[in-house]
C-alpha cells in the first residue's frame, strides 16, 4: 500500500472519530428543547431547573474551549479527546437515568465539559491531518455534521418521545449518546495515529523547567472572564444585578490579556500566543463568524416561538418547518468545503449576501401574514436560503481563518474562534429574543418577528462589511 493510500486511511478515520462524537454532542443541543416538557412532568423539574438544562451545558461548554484546545496542543490531542469524550458518554448516562432535576443538572455541566474537551480536539486533528483542498473538504464535512445534527435532533426528540413515551423518551435522548461515547473511545485508541497522542511541538509546551507548561493563570483568568460575560446572557432571569458581572468578566479579559503578554516575555509559553491576533486572516475570520452567530443563531428561536406562540401550531410543526433549511445547510457545507481554497473568502460574503436576503424574503412573508395574506409555510423556502448561507459561512470561514495558524496552536486557536461562536450565540440569543418579546407585549408576534430579523439582517450586514475588508485584503497574510 503506498504511502499516499496510507494517509488517505488514516484521513478518513480521524474523520469517523472526530465526527461521530461531534455529531452527538451537538444532537444533545437541538434535541432538548423538545423534550424539555416530558423532563418537567417526569421528575417535577421547575421553569428555573429547566432553564439550567439549558444553560449549564452552555456555560460549562465556553469556558473551557481554549483551555482545552492549549491542553492538546501541549499534552497530546488524543488524550483531551478521550476525555472528553468519556466525560460526555458517562454524563450522558447519569443523565438518561437522573432521579431529580439536580443530578440532571449537574450531569449537564459535566457534559458541556465533555464536549468543551472534544471539540477543539477535533479541529486540532483536521489542522494537524489535512492540508491544503482536503483540508477544505474535511471542514465541509464538519459542517454538514453540524447541519445534519441540527435538523435531525428536534426531529430525533419528537421520535423517541412518541416511542417510549414522555417518562422515557427524554432519557433516550441522553442514553443513546453512550453506545457511541464506547465506540468512539475504542476506536480512537485503535484508530488515531501516534502523533496525535504527542504533543503539536514538543518545545513549545515545555516551561523553564522542563515540565509541560499550562499557563495555570491564563488558564483560570480567561475562564472567569468568559463565564462572567455569558452569565448574564443566559441567566439573565436572575435580575438585574446579574448585568454586574458582564463589566467584571471584560475587566477579566482585559488582565488576561496582560498576563499573556507578560508570560510571555517570562520566556514561557502563553495559553494563547497574541500574535495570533495579528494574522490578518485570523483576527477578521474570528469577527466575521462571532457577528454571525451574534444574529443568525437566533432566527431558528425565534422561528419555533412565533409559529408556536404567534400562529398557534404544535411543537413538531415549528420543528419541521426548520428541517429544510438544516438540510439545506449540510449539503451547500460539503459543496463550499471543495471549493473553499479556489474561491476564498468571496464565498463567504457570498454567503452572508444570501444570508441577508433570506431574512428580508422571511421579513415579506410574515408582513404579509400580518395583513391576512399569503401562508407562513412560504418560510419553508425564505429559511432554506439561511440555511444554505450557513453552509457557505460557518465552515468556509473556519478553514480560511485557520489556514496560516502554526500547528503547535491550532487547538487553542480552534478554542478561540469557538469560544467568540459561544459568546456572540449567547448575546445574540438573549438580545433578539429580548427585542421580539418587547415589540410583541405592545403589538403583536407578526411585529415582533419582524423587528427582531430586521435587528439580525444589521448584524449580518456588519459580518459582510468584515468579509469584504477580507476581500480586498487580497488573502491570507500576516499584518
Amino acid at each position: 500500500m503506498s504511502e499516499s493510500t496510507k494517509m488517505t486511511q488514516t484521513q478518513k478515520r480521524i474523520l469517523v472519530i472526530g465526527l461521530v462524537p461531534l455529531f452527538m454532542s451537538l444532537l444533545s443541543v437541538s434535541s432538548i428543547n423538545v423534550v424539555l416538557p416530558s423532563i418537567a412532568s417526569d421528575i417535577d423539574a421547575s421553569t428555573s431547573a429547566l432553564q439550567w438544562v439549558l444553560t449549564g451545558y452552555a456555560l460549562s461548554f465556553g469556558v473551557v474551549l481554549v483551555a482545552a484546545g492549549r491542553a492538546g496542543d501541549v499534552f497530546g490531542r488524543g488524550q483531551l479527546f478521550v476525555i472528553g469524550v468519556g466525560l460526555f458518554g458517562l454524563s450522558s448516562l447519569v443523565a438518561g437515568i437522573a432521579p431529580d432535576p439536580l443530578t440532571l443538572n449537574i450531569s449537564r455541566v459535566i457534559m458541556g465539559l465533555g464536549s468543551g474537551f472534544l471539540n477543539p480536539q477535533v479541529v486540532g486533528l483536521l489542522q494537524q491531518y489535512f492540508q491544503g483542498p482536503p483540508r477544505g473538504r474535511a471542514f465541509g464535512l464538519m459542517g454538514t455534521t453540524v447541519g445534519l445534527s441540527v435538523a435531525i435532533g428536534p426531529v430525533l426528540g419528537g421520535a423517541l418521545i412518541a416511542l417510549f413515551g414522555s417518562d422515557l423518551g427524554w432519557r433516550a435522548t441522553f442514553l443513546v449518546n453512550v453506545p457511541f461515547a464506547i465506540a468512539s473511545v475504542i476506536l480512537a485508541r485503535m484508530w488515531l495515529p501516534s502523533g496525535a497522542w504527542r504533543p503539536a511541538v514538543v518545545q513549545e509546551g515545555k516551561s523553564a523547567d522542563g515540565g509541560k507548561d499550562l499557563d495555570p493563570v491564563g488558564v483560570i483568568l480567561l475562564g472567569v472572564g468568559v463565564l462572567l460575560i455569558l452569565l448574564p446572557f443566559v441567566e439573565s432571569s436572575l435580575g438585574w444585578f446579574i448585568w454586574l458581572s458582564l463589566p467584571l468578566g471584560v475587566g477579566a479579559i482585559w488582565l488576561w490579556t496582560w498576563w499573556e503578554r507578560h508570560y510571555a516575555r517570562l520566556g514561557r509559553p502563553p495559553m494563547v500566543d497574541l500574535d495570533l491576533f495579528r494574522i490578518r486572516s485570523f483576527s477578521n475570520g474570528s469577527i466575521i463568524i462571532a457577528l454571525y452567530f451574534l444574529g443568525v443563531t437566533s432566527v431558528w428561536v425565534l422561528v419555533a416561538m412565533y409559529m408556536q406562540q404567534g400562529l398557534g401550531h404544535t411543537a413538531l410543526a415549528a420543528g419541521m418547518i426548520g428541517l429544510p433549511a438544516a438540510l439545506c445547510s449540510a449539503v451547500s457545507a460539503d459543496v463550499s468545503g471543495r471549493f473553499v481554497f479556489q474561491i476564498g473568502r468571496r464565498l463567504v460574503v457570498w454567503g452572508i449576501a444570501l444570508c441577508f436576503f433570506g431574512l428580508v424574503a422571511t421579513i415579506v412573508v410574515v408582513a404579509l401574514l400580518s395583513q391576512g395574506i399569503g401562508s407562513e409555510w412560504w418560510m419553508l423556502v425564505t429559511l432554506a436560503f439561511i440555511g444554505t448561507a450557513q453552509g457557505m459561512v460557518i465552515s468556509p470561514n473556519q478553514t480560511l481563518t485557520l489556514q496560516e495558524v502554526p500547528l503547535r496552536y491550532a487547538g487553542s486557536s480552534g478554542g478561540v474562534l469557538q469560544t467568540g461562536q459561544r459568546i456572540g450565540t449567547s448575546m445574540g440569543l438573549a438580545i433578539m429574543t429580548a427585542l421580539a418579546f418587547s415589540i410583541t407585549a405592545v403589538s403583536n408576534w407578526h411585529w415582533g418577528m419582524m423587528g427582531a430579523f430586521v435587528a439580525i439582517a444589521v448584524v449580518v450586514i456588519l459580518a459582510g462589511i468584515v468579509g469584504l475588508i477580507e476581500v480586498r485584503r487580497g488573502g491570507p497574510r500576516r499584518a
